[in-house]
């Protein structure tokens, strides 16, 4: 796993190791990594360049366009956007596109205050 860190952007190689426990059971004989997968590797990248513990609050416009297969190497790119927390993404194979989108991360100290404040506003 190589990283590097370029502004407001993150890049980081990977390579999809064939033993992976995502691909148990998604597909016997015909092994794919699945979308989950991809999203996991991409919050885990950013929250390791980040302070502090995060949870994903949002995803959109996400895109599954090609099918990871185990042994392939991927090109994840994550860039800062004008809001905290709020980041881009692509994950590329051969400079072809796998998936895209963006995502929200919110610091765990700001899901337990408004988890506070929804049980407040109950009463």
């Amino acid at each position: 796993m190589q990283q590097e860190k370029i502004n407001k952007e993150i890049v980081e190689r990977v390579r999809i190791e064939a033993d992976s426990p995502w691909f148990a059971g998604h597909f016997p004989g015909n092994p794919i990594l699945p979308g989950i997968a991809q999203l996991h590797m991409i919050a885990r990248l950013i929250m390791r360049s980040q302070d502090g513990a995060f949870a994903l609050a949002r995803l959109s416009r996400v895109k599954f366009k090609n099918i990871v297969r185990p042994g392939e190497y991927l090109d994840i790119r994550v860039t800062a956007g004008n809001k905290n927390n709020l980041y881009s993404f692509t994950i590329t194979r051969d400079e072809k596109e796998v998936c895209s989108g963006m995502l929200l991360l919110k610091p765990l100290q700001h899901l337990q205050s408004d988890k506070n404040e929804q049980q407040r506003n109950r009463l």
